[in-house]
């Protein structure tokens, strides 16, 4: 009977969160997947037996083999290259579910949607806090206006959290490239930790200049919810770490993380910051017409532990995709699923604001 849930990566950082919230619903069901058969089963041991634990390397196709006959549903919290486990799961009919942030991913992830509707699985990409719940404010923010021509997400970082080393290699390695935007329904080149933009956050930071990264929303929305413009932009909740690395940028520094010693230099100077707390805050700031008059709304999640929040998000996805039957094909999360039916289930983690603005 194919009833698992296969968690690979379920012994990492946001696997665990994702393991622990489906093994209390699923009890039994629940596989932490990854190379290290003892650190899967050191962690499964924690869990009073809800979660099982499995040896699997992902990339070894041999030790894969008759893997998904008994599985339903994979959440996949490891980054990959290329689609051939994905085509796996969708030719033995599984549902699919994809923690990345990365849109070239999500990019190979889409030319399989006739595949996966012809198999009758389900794959949702952008699923945690961003992409993922940035995604669906976004599309809330479009509910209360009748056009939504631009849409800013602005994301604050706590220094204090302890985020994943995948998350921080991510980081740093886009803090000094190009990328390409949809603005004002045209292609523009603009580059990391550049365009400072004040933007107005709640209470105590307030105003703070976030500046443009590489997040996979920017990409994507333009398409799904037809918006002219959407930028992503970030900043750190210590101000001097945010001006620190901007500052580099602007003097050329930034480049010497080409260099494997001063990429690992960073990456250890934030996983071990203490310059910072474990907040984060999530704002969307839309622009558009309401009753043929131009108008602006705003909303904004805050909470703490950012990878905690997109395990809950994942969880929470996988119950649905797992529970009931949605329609095949590959999705983004603002696709199938509303704000709504995600905030409810995670309103004791995060506070959530919204509300009209003035022009």
């Amino acid at each position: 009977m194919k009833d698992k849930i296969l968690v690979i990566g379920g012994y990492g950082n946001v696997g665990k969160i994702i393991c622990r919230d489906l093994g209390e619903k699923f009890p039994g069901k629940v596989i932490a997947a990854g190379r290290s058969f003892e650190k899967a089963k050191k962690f499964t041991q924690t869990t009073n037996g809800s979660v099982l634990p499995l040896k699997f390397d992902l990339f070894n196709t041999q030790d894969n083999k008759n893997l998904l006959e008994d599985v339903s549903t994979v959440v996949m919290c490891l980054d990959q290259t290329e689609t051939k486990f994905i085509e796996e799961c969708i030719k033995m009919g599984v549902n699919y579910i994809d923690i990345t942030a990365s849109y070239d991913f999500f990019s190979k992830i889409q030319t399989l949607h006739t595949r996966a509707k012809k198999s009758d699985s389900t794959i949702v990409m952008s699923v945690g806090l961003s992409p993922g719940l940035t995604n669906l404010m976004v599309k809330y923010s479009k509910s209360h206006l009748d056009i939504l021509d631009n849409a800013d997400i602005n994301l604050m970082l706590g220094l204090g959290d302890g985020h994943g080393k995948a998350a921080i290699e991510w980081m740093v390695d886009n803090m000094n490239t190009k990328f390409n935007i949809i603005e004002k329904g045209k292609t523009i080149q603009v580059k990391s930790l550049e365009d400072g933009k004040s933007t107005k956050f709640p209470k105590p930071f307030g105003d703070r200049y976030t500046y443009r990264f590489d997040f996979a929303e920017q990409h994507g929305l333009p398409e799904t919810l037809n918006i002219k413009s959407v930028s992503n932009r970030i900043c750190f909740d210590s101000r001097f770490v945010t001006h620190f690395l901007v500052l580099f940028k602007k003097i050329g520094l930034l480049k010497t993380l080409k260099l494997d010693f001063f990429r690992k230099g960073v990456i250890n100077l934030l996983k071990k910051s203490n310059m910072g707390s474990d907040i984060f805050i999530a704002k969307v700031d839309a622009l558009g017409k309401k009753n043929g008059v131009r108008r602006g709304f705003e909303c904004f999640v805050r909470g703490k532990r950012e990878g905690e929040i997109t395990g809950k998000v994942a969880a929470i996805v996988t119950e649905y995709i797992y529970r009931k039957k949605y329609p095949s094909g590959t999705y983004h999360i603002e696709e199938i699923f509303s704000l709504e039916e995600i905030i409810e289930q995670i309103d004791d983690y995060i506070d959530f604001h919204s509300n009209y603005t003035r022009i």
